[in-house]
């Protein structure tokens, strides 16, 4: 049996990077995850991408760059600021039980020339991404790689930066990779409960036999 053990502190966010990993390793599809994290930040000149739950505030799947505590921490912080003015201006007791929803999304500007990018993939995780402020005006202004995108939606086109389109293509890939894993696990308990019916009929034409011969 192999173990594996990671110091915490309850002076920062270590208990939740220890945790994170830890429910990263029950994750079937990680290596999937993994993999479309790498292709959006190789993509959009990323320094670090993160896929969090909102509630617990745990990364299930990162990109493969080294995960860096203070990085965590502010994308931690984020999801905090993004769910309390949520919380105050656009949250919907009545539709839902978190202060999170398909509308939630953010962009901050730090003072050291780092951008923090935070969109929602479902109504329990958001995907945040650490891009320098050079390369986030460049993706998304168009300046050398020359991209705005012109997406037609119905009866309306609008323009949308490259992060964003890189971004909307990577969540439809995730959300699909866990309705695979859905569809399977309906796919199992249908199986399982087609054996025992086929079971328990067996066993009752077994008894009356039983009972014709006596």
């Amino acid at each position: 049996m192999q173990l594996s053990f990671y110091l915490t502190s309850i002076y920062d966010h270590s208990i939740f990077e220890a945790f994170s990993k830890v429910v990263q390793k029950l994750i079937p599809e990680m290596s999937t995850l993994e993999g479309l994290l790498n292709l959006f930040a190789s993509n959009c000149c990323g320094e670090k991408v993160f896929l969090f739950d909102v509630l617990s505030k745990i990364y299930v799947a990162t990109d493969s760059s080294p995960v860096d505590i203070q990085s965590y921490e502010l994308c931690c912080d984020m999801i905090d600021v993004v769910v309390d003015v949520s919380c105050i201006y656009g949250y919907e007791p009545e539709t839902s039980s978190i202060a999170f929803d398909n509308r939630s999304s953010s962009t901050i500007v730090l003072d050291n020339g780092t951008v923090l990018f935070l969109r929602e993939v479902s109504n329990v995780l958001a995907m945040v991404c650490i891009i320098r402020e050079d390369n986030w005006m460049r993706m998304n202004r168009g300046e050398n790689v020359g991209l705005l995108l012109e997406i037609w939606w119905p009866s309306k086109m609008f323009l949308l930066g490259l992060v964003d389109y890189n971004f909307t293509v990577i969540r439809t890939a995730i959300n699909k990779t866990f309705e695979v894993r859905r569809l399977a696990e309906l796919e199992e308990e249908e199986a399982a409960a087609k054996r025992a019916a086929q079971e328990a009929a067996a066993s009752a034409a077994a008894a009356a036999a039983a009972t014709v011969a006596v």
